[in-house]
């Protein structure tokens, strides 16, 4: 009790209401804190009830939230043109849930990238993301922007790449995002793509391997490899194996690929069970669209696989990750009977 008289809390009629010399603050990310003036301290829990708070939704239409040179977050109303350091949210807090909802309970097939970044912030962090200009990647290069990240949308079409840039910023202004140009079906593309990067002389925290082709008919890269196979796999394997010096020296860092549940059906040995190299990038006779496909993910499966084995004792890790069974995007565009597959889905598969 003489703890309580002596920071003034016996005085107080409400759990809620502050003790003197007390002020309540929010974080980047929406968390609450408290600064003691008297002692010159903060904490997380409430002075008086020991809770811990968040706010609960977004800004007010027209306000932004900034940090000063002292890195002290404050807001601008600019609809009443004002500033203050107290967040306008702070009349809406909840109570933090000290038993944590597990992934499952947190997101379904509804939930969009915003909401499973929802109160992050990514400043600081560097993140290449392929075929970001449309589709799956374009929504991830847009989300993790808009949370704080750099990001470089690695495309083939600039033009493309340029517009996905605009409509980024056009969502927020201070995003920090750029396009620059990435041919997977050119090993010497590829190599140049990180030449430019490493030019740049910036980490690389995350590099999210997106870019894919899908029920493409039977063409050569000017490698002479079959393009699915390709574009699918191998450049993305040469893309890792050039920047696998930038990643540990970024460490924490990671590797993601976007692969498919159906690397399940299909296989890559012959009936000896050795690796048949013949599979993957088959002559025009032995091709199949869609086998070539379920085998470049599978190749993606086998490569994160073995990354992470040897990547993670230093600091970077490696995920495959399967999008969504037929989820709704122009990754048909290459035939017309899959255009029409894609479309009759469209009502009972997720969209962007």
């Amino acid at each position: 009790m003489a703890a309580l008289k002596y920071a003034g809390l016996e005085d107080t009629d409400s759990e809620e209401e502050l003790p003197p010399g007390w002020e309540e603050r929010t974080t980047k990310d929406g968390w609450v804190y408290y600064a003691n003036h008297l002692e010159e301290k903060t904490q997380w829990e409430h002075p008086k009830s020991g809770k811990r708070k968040r706010v609960a939704g977004g800004l007010p239409y027209g306000w932004e939230q900034e940090t000063d040179e002292n890195g002290q977050v404050y807001f601008v109303d600019h609809i009443n043109k004002r500033t203050t350091y107290l967040d306008p949210r702070l009349a809406f807090t909840v109570e933090d849930n000290p038993v944590k909802p597990t992934t499952r309970q947190k997101y379904d097939g509804n939930t969009t990238a915003m909401e499973i970044l929802q109160g992050r912030d990514l400043s600081g962090k560097v993140v290449i993301i392929t075929g970001a200009n449309s589709g799956i990647g374009f929504e991830t290069a847009k989300s993790l922007a808009l949370h704080g990240a750099y990001v470089i949308l690695a495309c083939r079409n600039m033009s493309r790449g340029n517009d996905a840039v605009q409509h980024i910023l056009v969502e927020w202004h201070k995003a920090k995002v750029e396009a620059m140009t990435l041919d997977l079906a050119s090993l010497q593309s590829v190599q140049h793509f990180a030449e430019a990067f490493k030019s740049k002389n910036v980490p690389l925290h995350i590099l999210i391997c997106n870019a894919a082709m899908f029920g493409a008919p039977w063409c050569l890269t000017e490698d002479d490899l079959e393009s699915t196979f390709q574009v699918n796999h191998l450049g993305h394997f040469y893309l890792v194996q050039l920047l696998e010096d930038v990643l540990r020296r970024s460490s924490p860092a990671r590797v993601v690929i976007v692969s498919s549940e159906s690397h399940r059906f299909t296989e890559i040995k012959d009936s000896s069970g050795k690796l048949d190299f013949s599979l993957l990038s088959p002559s025009k006779k032995e091709y199949w669209a869609m086998l070539a496909y379920n085998r470049s993910k599978l190749c993606n499966i086998l490569f994160s696989n073995e990354l992470n084995r040897r990547l993670s004792p230093h600091g970077v890790t490696s995920n495959a990750v399967h999008p969504g069974n037929m989820i709704y995007s122009s990754i048909h565009r290459n035939w017309w009977v899959y255009t029409l597959l894609f479309t009759l889905a469209r009502p009972f598969t997720k969209s962007m």
